[in-house]
């Protein structure tokens, strides 16, 4: 009868012992599944942002129209595009003038707006074709 008892203690300890480490996994697999949690709800979040901008670029040309002048710098044909730089900015190969002297934010003004004209003109004007 001892050795019965002796070896339904062990086989008790046993299985006790991989209750515990069973429990361990469980508390691992909650912290695992919130942290997926979060991770979903940020993403529903930018999701949610996602498809409202869709639907604004489906539903006008307002928001088409802004994203091309913001992210491609499109201009319409009866605006000018005018770009102000900092004169020390503009230190490249061909405004040696601006490098030598100080220049009011007016004078790079109309020097950008030259070059402007100037890559429009190599491209070519509308209808040049």
């Amino acid at each position: 009868m001892r050795i019965i008892m002796i070896i339904l203690a062990l086989l008790l300890l046993g299985l006790q012992a991989q209750l515990w480490r069973q429990y361990g996994r469980v508390t691992e697999l909650e912290q695992r599944i919130e942290t997926q949690r979060d991770q979903n709800a940020t993403m529903k979040a930018r999701n949610d942002v996602l498809a409202a901008e869709v639907l604004d670029l489906k539903s006008g040309l307002d928001a088409v129209e802004e994203r091309a002048r913001s992210e491609l710098g499109f201009v319409r044909e009866d605006e000018t595009f005018y770009l102000i730089v900092a004169p020390n900015d503009l230190i490249a190969p061909g405004l040696d003038a601006l490098q030598s002297t100080t220049t009011a934010p007016a004078d790079a003004v109309r020097v950008v707006d030259r070059k402007v004209d100037d890559q429009a003109a190599r491209q070519g004007a509308p209808g040049d074709g």
